[in-house]
């Protein structure tokens, strides 16, 4: 089988066949022996000396596991390097990314030229190590006022969460009112449950606007718990504490993405659109979510939805650059990947 598909493609047309699956199944593995052009050869038989063709054969598939087991290490080395660069890149568009210089873009540039040259390819296990760490130590020197700038407020937010977590504990202690109400199924009045929910969703603001993501996150998420304990509500009601919901799942999804816990913004992204398919700001935020989890194809597809109901959002037509620059950037990769293979 094959999960690259454009690989699987090349195959399928070279083969004139178009049985191959994503993955190693009987009639997938029943077409590689057809294709092979050595027979198959039987397993040793005890008490027998293997032939000399047997003997060729196990000595070919102990080279083919060396090389393959040195392809996998080489692969892992240029996938931290262009890992790497794709973090550089991203970090031009994040805070503080003004302190980036353009050498370091330069760099960037003849560097990603170089991963796919053929000095590159043919480069050993130990030539790549040392041209790793010698990216590292590169980028290293010229992103040195922003990565200062950046552990700075990394110390900073986290002293603020110790005080914070410390706060919480002693409120903890104190039985104050907020934790009887996580446990409140009582029947109330849709009004004071919209209190209970209010005071958690503004607590949970400004939790967030301190940089403490973490604990606005169990604010939102205790907000959310009471939109599910209101009873009897009227059409107009329930389409108040909708508009509610939805915009605590936006501010869960973000809280996450701050955190970079992806895989609970992505989450919450998605609650939001349940809830309203078209809402042009939750779909930003799942096109923002896609594009830290690097699914460029499902962040261009929300941005464009998005930008149909409101063409002129600047935020919308800065991640819409980014995405697409991605995009090329992918493309262009997949092209020169292809002329290595069969130019």
């Amino acid at each position: 089988g094959c999960r690259m598909p454009w690989v699987k493609k090349v195959i399928e047309q070279a083969t004139k066949m178009n049985t191959l699956s994503y993955t190693l199944d009987d009639t997938s593995a029943a077409l590689g022996a057809a294709l092979n052009p050595c027979p198959v050869v039987a397993s040793r038989t005890a008490g027998v000396d293997p032939t000399d063709e047997q003997l060729a054969l196990r000595s070919a598939e102990e080279t083919m596991a060396k090389l393959d087991h040195d392809l996998r290490l080489r692969s892992g080395i240029l996938n931290q390097m262009e890992s790497h660069i794709l973090g550089l890149r991203s970090a031009k568009h994040e805070k503080h990314g003004d302190l980036l210089p353009g050498d370091l873009f330069t760099y960037l540039d003849a560097l990603e030229d170089w991963l796919f040259s053929t000095e590159a390819e043919e480069a050993s296990y130990d030539a790549l190590q040392s041209k790793w760490q010698e990216v590292r130590s590169k980028t290293d020197e010229l992103s040195k006022s922003y990565n200062d700038k950046v552990e700075a407020e990394r110390s900073a937010k986290e002293a603020e969460m110790e005080a914070e977590a410390k706060q919480a504990q002693k409120e903890r202690e104190g039985q104050e009112d907020g934790d009887e109400e996580d446990h409140d199924n009582r029947r109330l009045p849709k009004k004071r449950r919209m209190e209970i929910v209010m005071k958690n969703k503004n607590e949970g603001g400004e939790l967030f606007s301190g940089g403490n993501y973490k604990f606005a996150a169990a604010r939102y998420a205790k907000a959310l718990s009471h939109c599910a304990k209101f009873v009897d509500l009227s059409p107009e009601d329930q389409e108040e504490v909708n508009a509610v919901k939805l915009t605590l799942n936006m501010n869960l999804a973000l809280a996450y993405l701050k955190m970079k816990n992806v895989d609970q913004a992505l989450r919450y992204a998605n609650d939001a659109l349940v809830i309203d398919e078209n809402h042009t700001k939750a779909l930003y935020r799942r096109a923002s979510v896609y594009y830290e989890k690097k699914n460029w194809d499902g962040a261009s597809k929300d941005v464009k939805k998005a930008l149909k109901m409101t063409p002129d959002d600047k935020a919308l037509l800065k991640l819409q650059e980014k995405v697409e620059g991605q995009l090329k950037r992918q493309k262009l990769k997949e092209k020169k990947m292809a002329q290595k293979m069969f130019g």
